[in-house]
Order: C-alpha cells, then structure tokens, then sequence
C-alpha cells in the first residue's frame, strides 16, 4: 500500500466515526425520546458514571472475567488443537465431540454452569471459557494441517522432528489461522461476559446495563452500552498491535514472495 493510500485509509478512519457522532449528536439535540435521550444526556451520564467513578466496581470486575475466561480458552484450544492437527485419526476421533459441543448455544448453559459453579464469578468465566474455544480450536487444528508438503519434506530429510518441527515449523505455520481464531474468540468473550454478567449478578457492565434498563434510568443504560463499545475497540486495538508484532515476519515473508 501506498504511503497516499495509507494516509487516505487513516484518515477515515478517524473521519467515519466522528462524522456518525455529528450526526448523532445533530439529529438527537432537540429530541425529547425517553428511548432515544440525546448524545449530550448520554455523554453526562457517561463521564458521571465511568470517568472512574464505577471503574473499581464493575468495569475491573468484568475485565477480569473476561482475561480469566479467555485466557483458560486460549490455552486449552492450543493445547488440544495441535495434537489434533498433527493426527489425523485423532482429529476424526475427537470431530463429533468437537462439533456436538460448539453447536450447544452458550445461553443454555447458563443454568448448569449456575448449579456448578453459583453465581459468583466462577459460573461467568466458565461460560467465557466454553464459548470462546471452538473458533480458536478449529483455526489451531486447520492451521496445523495445512502445513506445506513441502516443507514438511525438508523437515523429514534433514531429520528435524518432534520438539524442533513443531516449534520452528508447524507453529509458525499455524500461527496466522491461531490469531484469527483468537481475534473472532476475542469478539464471543466481551458478548459473554455481558449476557453472563444479566443473570444472577449483583457487579459488572452487564449488570448494570440490565438494572438501568430495569429502573428506566435509559441514559444511563445508553451510557453502559457506549462503554462496551470503546471497550470493543480498544481490545480490538490491542489484539492488532500484539498479532502485527507477532506475525511481523509472516507479512515480511508474503510482501518478499
């Protein structure tokens, strides 16, 4: 990409979103909804509720459940994702497992994780856990087979097996399909943890969307939702800086090709 195309891309970047709040904001100054309150009212409450006011007590509350949950997710989905990649046996062994699983709708579980674990933040990190593993399994498994003949044929003459080929060739090899697992699973644990946080929770962003609507305070409700999003974006973000440090050489390697 050119250096013009890159300024024009950012720059609509920035423009896009802040011409949609101009607009919101333009088209909702002289409303008078209770559903819809204006961009100003909701900013209010936003910078009254979550400028720190509410941080310690449900914002780093939810964070945590969410790491916890997606962290145990990714390392499971790893860890099981490339024994099943390299075995091809293993893989048609575990297939309806696998799919039997990841077809369950994660609200389902809801009350057997309830049963299990209470109410506390065992149950929500569970529910996390359970839903954010199949997109980055299935990567891990598809990454690890589509590892090139070829290179495995080097791999096989010059006797490099086991720890080596796995660390040095198939890891890297799967590595772009783990991160785009990662990224959708990334996506799944921010819904989770709010519909976990709607059900038997006395803390947390989901849990005081829920309360907000439930005592019609909207703008509040409205304000919780706009956290959510800017909390979206900037794991987004974050994920983005991580995956292109990480695979810095995989987009090297593909510009060179």
């Amino acid at each position: 990409m050119t250096r013009s195309k890159q300024i024009l891309a950012s720059s609509l970047e920035i423009a896009v979103p802040i011409g949609i709040v101009i607009v919101w904001a333009a088209t909702t100054a002289t409303a008078h909804s209770f559903v819809f309150p204006s961009l100003i009212v909701i900013l209010q409450r936003f910078e009254e509720l979550w400028i720190f006011a509410r941080i310690p007590t449900d914002v780093l509350p939810s964070l945590a459940r969410l790491a916890a949950g997606y962290g145990i997710a990714m390392v499971l989905a790893i860890a099981i994702g490339v024994p099943l990649g390299l075995s091809r046996t293993a893989q048609r062994a575990a297939a309806p497992i696998v799919e039997f699983f990841r077809s369950i709708p994660s609200p389902a579980l809801i009350p057997f994780a309830i049963t299990v674990f209470g109410v506390g933040s065992g149950m929500k990190v569970f529910i996390i856990a359970f839903v954010c593993i199949w997109p980055t399994l299935l990567n891990t498994i598809d990454g690890v087979r589509s590892l090139d003949p070829t290179m495995g044929e080097t791999a096989r003459m010059y006797r490099i097996s086991g720890w080596l080929k796995l660390r040095h060739i198939v890891l890297p090899n799967a590595l772009p399909q783990i991160f785009a697992g990662m990224r959708s699973s990334l996506s799944l644990a921010l819904i989770l943890m709010v519909i976990s946080e709607m059900v038997a929770s006395s803390e947390g962003i989901g849990f005081f969307i829920l309360q907000s609507q439930r005592s019609f305070a909207i703008a509040d409700m409205w304000a919780g939702i706009l956290l959510l999003g800017l909390l979206g974006y900037a794991l987004n973000a974050i994920f983005s800086l991580i995956e292109s440090r990480v695979l810095d050489w995989h987009k090297k390697s593909r510009a060179s090709g």
